[in-house]
């Protein structure tokens, strides 16, 4: 599907780069205005990048509590921001939206691929398999 001339994956990447730059202020205790971040990166406004943003940080304790429990041997806040980006991001979509569990977890790979180390990618893939695999369970 393509929405204002890109493609959700595109879109992905554009809320990953938002919410890697709040982390980055949230952590330099820089004041902004997320709605000023994505206007930043987008032309016009785009409503699924808002939700997946405000998606993200509205839910962000819960995704982290579920990050910890399904990552082993790592937390979450130990990852880089731009891996913490793209992981809260797939359980967002896994969790909370209805974005089919393969899209959730194969565009998180993907996103890791192109910014994060091989290893990481496959860190996000097993921490977003356990998850779903943990929810398929309790249907």
């Amino acid at each position: 599907m393509i929405f204002m001339g890109k493609t959700r994956s595109e879109l992905r990447e554009i809320a990953c780069k938002v919410l890697y730059e709040s982390y980055i202020l949230d952590n330099a205790k820089i004041e902004y205005n997320i709605d000023e971040l994505i206007k930043e990166e987008l032309e016009i406004q785009n409503e699924f990048v808002e939700s997946l943003v405000k998606g993200v940080r509205d839910n962000q304790k819960e995704i982290i509590k579920l990050a910890n429990e399904n990552l082993v041997g790592w937390e979450i806040d130990r990852l880089s921001k731009v891996d913490k980006a793209i992981l809260s991001i797939g359980i967002y979509e896994l969790v909370y939206i209805e974005t089919p569990s393969v899209v959730a977890i194969n565009e998180a790979v993907e996103l890791s691929h192109k910014y994060s180390d091989p290893s990481v990618s496959k860190m996000i893939n097993a921490a977003l398999d356990k998850l779903y695999k943990k929810m398929e369970e309790k249907k």
